[in-house]
């Protein structure tokens, strides 16, 4: 008997997204042998092989005729071992071995040749995007069961190899006994050590423009000497940041789930990532995806802080690929096998030296760079790209009386409770709108909420009149204006709120 048809499903995962797949299988006269059609790569074409085996050692043989899979939609390209489990089923519903049917069920899992299922990375926004196209069911690796119970909502079977599956559909195949497969978790570096603000000695300016960049969530770029504390501030502010939601801690998992980097029985983390990668990064590893669905560091970084140390070092490449993240909050992605949007949106501060050598302003005046090496070094920052920075400090050297001074410094706990204090007035604010902190906040809406005159904004004008400033920083500046006085615990910001602001976005860092 031929045309048989059986059906299932699974799911393709790219980013933190993933688009239902349909697979249905067919029998049909000819050699005995397995097709798969619908974009499959070399993984998704050798499942075949795969397959067969673990059909075989459950002790079934399938019908001598020429199996046809097929995996819809057909121009989606499909990579990865995750489709194996699907393909099985619907064959062995094809079969007529899987009584009650699966086409309602979502699988996804990769099989051993003795038919035991084996964990797959991005099980999580998997089953987010399994429901979210309206599927109740999954079936998933047991060692993948911690991760893909996470989301409310879905019945997920946690399954030790394809013959526990088929007997939970209503089939008879024996049992193989074989212990589960354990989850093989990547070694991953370690997160930073979180730095309190009572480490840092001086600085007061600094301290006070991380407090601001971290109450509105504002980009921040730091210039001056080595030693100044430049990379002891960045490194301070997750400790000053409020947690993650719900949602966005989620999203951060799922990303993770993506990479392979949750742990069995791994619960949601509220602090945000932290991401400080090293100058000879290329732009590739930077954006991510240079393979199908493979992160990179501003997809790491998503929801989190991304530091860029010693920023002029990096390439051009990778410099302006930030612009689109830090506009947008998501970084459209064109490859050969198609285009992706990852989500970025991450909190940038960046600190560099005023020169190569370092010494340039420092006391002594000990620079050993040409005129033309410091004019290189700094047009590494394109003027497009600091537009984007909210915040633009210039820092001085640490004075050697704060250092032997002895003062007890705020701890980051006391300028967090401020922070927080601050997050809840934007929350309160910009209820109901499509963003949620002030540096994201529509530079209109700012102007007509808090009716601001133009004597408050008359510096900011003059600026522009003398092109010193574009709209996109008068823009930016309004919204440091407003974290002040959030801050402040003031209802809106007055003209002093917007000359603080300017004197915070210095121009001219070159």
């Amino acid at each position: 008997m031929t045309g048989r048809v059986g059906r299932s499903a699974a799911v393709a995962v790219l980013g933190m997204t993933g688009k239902t797949v349909a697979i249905e299988a067919s029998f049909n006269s000819g050699l005995p042998g397995i097709d798969i059609v619908g974009l499959p790569d070399a993984a998704v074409s050798e499942s075949k092989k795969r397959v067969r085996a673990a059909i075989s050692n459950m002790g079934v043989s399938l019908s001598q005729q020429r199996i046809t899979v097929s995996l819809s939609p057909g121009n989606l390209r499909k990579e990865g071992t995750v489709f194996d489990l699907g393909i099985a089923l619907a064959i062995l519903a094809a079969e007529a071995l899987v009584p009650g049917g699966c086409e309602d069920i979502v699988c996804y899992g990769e099989l051993g040749l003795d038919n035991r299922l084996h964990p797959v990375t991005g099980v999580l926004p998997a089953v987010m995007a399994a429901q979210a196209a309206g599927f109740e069911r999954m079936i998933v690796p047991r060692a993948n069961l911690d991760e893909a119970s996470m989301v409310t909502g879905m019945r997920v079977l946690g399954a030790v190899d394809l013959a526990q599956v088929v007997n939970s559909l209503g089939g008879r195949v024996r049992e193989t006994g074989l212990p589960a497969v354990e989850m093989d978790i990547p070694q991953v570096a370690l997160p930073r050590t979180t730095h309190d603000l009572a480490e840092v000695q001086g600085q007061a300016q600094g301290r006070f423009a991380l407090e601001v960049a971290a109450a509105g969530g504002h980009h921040m770029y730091m210039t001056g000497s080595p030693g100044a504390g430049k990379t002891l501030l960045a490194e301070c502010l997750p400790s000053i940041v409020p947690p993650l939601t719900p949602e966005a801690a989620m999203e951060v998992l799922a990303l993770r789930s993506t990479d392979g980097a949750i742990e069995p029985g791994n619960h949601l983390c509220v602090v945000a990532p932290f991401e400080a990668p090293h100058h000879s990064a290329t732009r590739a590893a930077f954006i991510g995806t240079s393979k199908y669905g493979r992160l990179g560091v501003i997809g790491r970084a998503h929801r989190g802080i991304l530091f860029m140390d010693e920023v002029p070092e990096f390439s051009r490449d990778v410099l302006e690929s930030l612009r689109e993240p830090l506009e947008h909050g998501y970084c459209n992605i064109e490859r050969s096998w198609g285009s992706v949007r990852m989500p970025s949106d991450f909190q940038l501060i960046m600190a560099s030296n005023p020169c190569p050598c370092g010494a340039s302003g420092a006391p002594g005046n000990r620079c050993i760079c040409t005129p033309a090496q410091r004019k290189r070094y700094r047009s590494k920052l394109s003027e497009p790209l600091l537009d984007r920075i909210d915040i633009q400090l210039n820092m001085l050297p640490v004075a050697p009386a704060d250092l032997v001074s002895g003062r007890p410094q705020e701890t980051s706990a006391t300028v967090a409770a401020r922070v927080e204090r601050a997050r809840a007035a934007q929350t309160e604010r910009y209820a109901g709108l499509p963003w949620e902190l002030n540096a994201k906040a529509d530079g209109a809406f700012l102007l007509d909420h808090f009716a601001l005159t133009r004597k408050e904004t008359a510096p900011l004008h003059d600026a522009m009149e003398r092109r010193l400033l574009s709209a996109r920083g008068f823009t930016r500046i309004l919204r440091v204006a407003t974290s002040l006085a959030d801050l402040d615990g003031i209802d809106r910001p007055g003209r002093e709120h917007v000359l603080q602001a300017f004197a915070l976005r210095m121009k001219d860092v070159r």
